[in-house]
């Protein structure tokens, strides 16, 4: 757990500190947003559809339909009835490519697809009883979304699909359906 809290916040100081820099070549974004997180494949033998929050900050040139995106997830999943009562924890740091699909400049809706690696931590917590031993695995997540814009934001919907690579077991696989309001940049 440690490790994650510190890649995390070396992401997060490197964010910031792009930030400034970034500010001047490239409209920076800011986003918080959440939804449901549906478990796949094996994952959903264990547990049920869960909940998760979302913050987000996105990089993205005017002129380019290529940005980037750092975002933080946590993710709260229910075990399965035939397991003891609790749940798994998630919590996860990405980077993405954000590719932004061609436009006229009068649409207001912009579709969008996102893909990139991340670092998550996850950690069973029982009702009853002492909890799990946390464990911290590399992963992947691709999906696609839109964005809307109005007034001073963005609205945005997105699916995404994240492959967790788990050492002893089976990877962990998971669909996040999220919504959210981004403000700032394009």
């Amino acid at each position: 757990m440690n490790s994650l809290v510190r890649g995390l916040m070396i992401l997060g100081v490197v964010a910031v500190g792009s930030a400034a820099s970034a500010q001047a070549q490239m409209p920076v974004s800011f986003g918080i947003g959440g939804g449901v997180t549906i478990p796949a494949g094996s994952t959903s033998d264990a547990l049920k559809t869960g909940w998760h929050g979302l913050a987000l900050v996105r990089f993205k040139p005017a002129a380019s339909p290529i940005g980037f995106q750092i975002d933080g997830m946590y993710q709260r999943l229910s075990f399965d009835d035939a397991l003891p009562d609790g749940h798994v924890q998630v919590i996860n740091g990405t980077a993405n490519a954000v590719f932004s699909f061609p436009v006229s400049e009068e649409t207001r809706f912009r579709p969008y697809i996102i893909g990139g690696v991340g670092v998550y931590n996850s950690k069973a917590k029982f009702d009853v009883g002492p909890d799990g031993e946390g464990e911290t695995d590399f992963g992947f997540n691709a999906g696609a979304g839109f964005d809307i814009s109005f007034g001073g934001g963005t609205f945005f919907a997105e699916g995404r699909f994240h492959n967790v690579f788990v050492s002893d077991a089976d990877d962990t696989k998971l669909i996040p359906i999220s919504v959210g309001v981004r403000f700032g940049g394009n």
